[in-house]
C-alpha cells in the first residue's frame, strides 16, 4: 500500500508572472481554497497518511496556510464564527504534513530525491501542485489503484491532441491492458505532433518506486556531465522503463493544469461555475450577453 506523497512546490511559477511575484503559485485560488489545498485533500481522500512539500524560503506563505493558529480559532468563537473556526482547525489536521528545503541541481527530479531520501525504501506518490482534477474517483486513488494491480511505477496520463504534444512528456505504449491502463516503454519529451508516439500526455501525477529513485541516484551522480546540469524525472523513469516494467493510467475526469494564465482563467472560472453556492449567480452572468452583472 501507499502511504506516502510528495509535492513539489519550489519552482519559480514564472509562467504565472507578474501574478507570482510575491503569492506562490501554489496558493493561488480556485474557488475558494488555494490550488495546493485542492491538491492535499485529493490525497487525504484518496487514503494518503503522510505528505513531504519540498519547498524554497520563497513559499513560506503555504506553511503558514496549513499551521495551527489558536489565536484566530479563538478570535472567531469569541465573536461568534465557530463554522469559520471550524475551517481553520481543520486546515492543520488534513494530514501529516512536513517541509523539506530543496536542494541540488536545477530539474524536477531533485525535489523528488530529496523527499525519497527521507521516505526511504518504500513507493510514494507524485503530484504536482498545480493541477486540479475533477473526478469522481479521484486522481491519487486511481493511480494508487493501479500500482496495486501492478507493483510498479505508474503515470498519469490524459488523452490529447496531436497538436498538442510539444507541450507534454508523451508516453511509447508497448500494450494497451484495458481499463485505462498501458505498458509504456519510456516517454518522449515534448515531440512535434508528427513525432509523437502516442495520443496520451503525461501529467501531474506518478506513483515512484524505489528503482525509479535508484535511476534518479544515478543521474544525480553524473549530472555535472550533462551539459545543462539538470536532473528530470523523466529521464530517471526512461532509465528504469528500459529494464522493468513501468504503466500509465489513463486518468478518468477533467483536468485543469493552472501554470499558465489562460489555463488558470480557466479552471478558475469552471470551478467557480460548479461551486453549490456561487454557480448558479456566475452563470448567469456567463449567459448574459451584455455582462450585466444582474444577468438580465
Amino acid at each position: 500500500m501507499i502511504h506516502k506523497a510528495v509535492i513539489p512546490v519550489a519552482g519559480l511559477g514564472s509562467r504565472l508572472l507578474p501574478l507570482t511575484r510575491a503569492l506562490p503559485k501554489e496558493m493561488l485560488p480556485i474557488g475558494d481554497r488555494p490550488v495546493i489545498e485542492h491538491t492535499i485533500r485529493e490525497l487525504v481522500e484518496s487514503g494518503i497518511e503522510e505528505i513531504t512539500i519540498v519547498t524554497s524560503g520563497r513559499k513560506h506563505l503555504i506553511q503558514q496556510h496549513f499551521a495551527p493558529d489558536a489565536d484566530l480559532e479563538l478570535q472567531l468563537r469569541t465573536t461568534g464564527k465557530p463554522e469559520l473556526a471550524d475551517a481553520v482547525a481543520e486546515l492543520s489536521s488534513l494530514a501529516r504534513i512536513t517541509y523539506l528545503y530543496q536542494d541540488g541541481p536545477y530539474g524536477n527530479g531533485t525535489p523528488v530525491l530529496n523527499a525519497a531520501r527521507v521516505i526511504g525504501d518504500e513507493p510514494f506518490m507524485v503530484l504536482w501542485a498545480d493541477d486540479v482534477f475533477v473526478a469522481e474517483v479521484p486522481r491519487a486513488k486511481q493511480l494508487k489503484a493501479a500500482y496495486e494491480a501492478t507493483r510498479a511505477p505508474v503515470l498519469a496520463l490524459m488523452p490529447m491532441a496531436a497538436e498538442d504534444a510539444p507541450r507534454y512528456g508523451v508516453p511509447v505504449v508497448k500494450e494497451d491492458l484495458g481499463q485505462g491502463r498501458l505498458l509504456i516503454g519510456g516517454l518522449v519529451e515534448k515531440p512535434s505532433p508528427e513525432r509523437a508516439p502516442s495520443r496520451y500526455a503525461a501529467i501531474g501525477g506518478y506513483v515512484i518506486t524505489p528503482g525509479v529513485v535508484d535511476a534518479l541516484e544515478a543521474r544525480t551522480r553524473s549530472w555535472h556531465e550533462n551539459p545543462v546540469g539538470e536532473i528530470y524525472l523523466t529521464d530517471a523513469l526512461n532509465d528504469h522503463a528500459r529494464t522493468h516494467e513501468v504503466y500509465g493510467q489513463v486518468i478518468d475526469g477533467t483536468w485543469w493544469d493552472t501554470g499558465s494564465p489562460l489555463n488558470y482563467l480557466k479552471a478558475q472560472f469552471a470551478a467557480a461555475l460548479a461551486h453549490p453556492d456561487y454557480g448558479p449567480e456566475l452563470r448567469k452572468l456567463a449567459q448574459s450577453q451584455d455582462g450585466d452583472p444582474a444577468g438580465t
